[in-house]
């Protein structure tokens, strides 16, 4: 346990010391006279969004079929690789 707190204090009193970008410059210029943007109703944009919004039921399926065609292509993997005769003849020539 003393350890583990060890190497958390050694981790930061490490990054403790690390150097930050200026943030005082990051603003570009002309930044601080320009307009503030146009303030907008809420509603449209929600109603625009929810005509966009996609069927969950049928997403669902499709997402069901997905999980279904993936789970079939691991199991085939997780076949055997080599034949009988190809592990015997490998088995036979690491003795």
């Amino acid at each position: 346990m003393m350890r583990i707190s060890a190497c958390v204090v050694l981790a930061l009193v490490t990054s403790a010391c690390a150097q930050f970008p200026e943030v005082d410059n990051a603003t570009p210029p002309g930044a601080e006279v320009a307009a503030y943007p146009d303030l907008v109703p809420l509603d449209p944009l929600i109603d625009e969004v929810a005509a966009t919004q996609t069927d969950i039921p049928e997403s669902e399926a499709q997402l069901e079929a997905r999980v279904a065609s993936l789970q079939a292509r691991a199991n085939a993997l997780r076949g055997s690789v080599l034949g009988s005769s190809d592990r015997r003849r490998l088995e036979e020539s690491l003795q």
